[in-house]
């Protein structure tokens, strides 16, 4: 396992932190505490992250222009005003269902969006991935227990996504103009003999892999093939999430929780739950607006 420096970019400690996003108009990157129902904003430059409450558990945001957010939640996705933080029902997701909650997510090149639900409390089968594409919401994947590392080639042609459960990432190919998936999913790469989970994935612009392995402290990044290029440790043992950062998009942040850990394993990751910055060059992008 390769070893490099990380700094801690938000000292903001979250019980489960996920859904990194950056922002490279504001240089900043928004990210969320899912259990605890809040949105971080952290500008790059430093200081201490402004912290929202959302009143719900939520877990991704995408955006849709310089004055508003689509956030995921556990009863929707809602419209954010970034000046206000005014919140605005904009389509219902799984509303009526109190057992989950939304999860992963990601923007598509073409602006629509594939974002996952799953049960609070991790039940089987509970969860499943949605495409939501100008007002238009179709289940595209269900039966699902983990739905994670939703992510895309930067030509919309290939579309990515994990159940954590089933130790797979899989690959479909997807229309680069509709990001409607047009194949049936194939595995990608799978956790080999790891003993933690995929969780959060992005695909910079060679086409590379980057997933966090929670439960391993790792980062692994996946050739177009699917054969492991790289494996970084990460400063704690639960990495979440990479997103690329920065005015070139060419650093990796994660985000981590501390949620699971028993008082033992804890008092030895004290920085767990907080978002890092790791000192690792990368040919990143940004992500695309969504369109509602």
């Amino acid at each position: 396992m390769e070893h490099v420096d990380a700094s801690i970019l938000s000292d903001h400690v979250c019980q489960l932190g996920e859904g990194p996003t950056y922002d490279p108009h504001s240089d900043t990157l928004f990210g969320f505490d899912i259990v605890n129902g809040s949105l971080i904003e952290q500008a790059l430059s430093g200081g201490p992250a402004k912290v929202h409450a959302l009143g719900q558990m939520a877990s991704a945001l995408a955006i849709i222009d310089q004055g508003r957010q689509l956030i995921a939640t556990e009863t929707g996705l809602y419209v954010r005003e970034t000046a206000t933080g005014k919140l605005t029902l904009h389509m219902p997701l799984e509303a009526d269902n109190a057992v989950t909650r939304s999860n992963d997510a990601r923007v598509h090149p073409s602006g629509a969006f594939w974002v996952s639900t799953m049960g609070k409390k991790a039940e089987t089968g509970a969860g499943a991935i949605y495409w939501f594409f100008k007002g238009e919401l179709r289940t595209l994947f269900s039966g699902l227990s983990i739905p994670n590392s939703i992510a895309f080639s930067a030509d919309g042609a290939v579309a990515y996504f994990t159940d954590s459960a089933t130790g797979f990432i899989m690959r479909t190919a997807c229309d680069p103009v509709t990001g409607l998936p047009v194949g049936e999913p194939m595995v990608f790469a799978d956790r080999g003999d790891g003993t933690g989970d995929h969780d959060g994935s992005v695909v910079d612009l060679d086409g590379t892999l980057w997933n966090a392995r929670w439960g391993e402290g790792r980062i692994t990044a996946y050739g177009q093939d699917g054969k492991l290029l790289r494996s970084i440790a990460t400063p704690v043992g639960q990495p979440t999430c990479p997103a690329f950062v920065g005015k070139n998009a060419d650093r990796l942040a994660v985000t981590s929780a501390w949620a699971g850990l028993d008082e033992h394993q804890h008092a030895s990751q004290p920085d767990a739950g907080k978002t890092f910055l790791l000192d690792l060059p990368v040919r990143g992008r940004f992500e695309p607006h969504i369109l509602i």
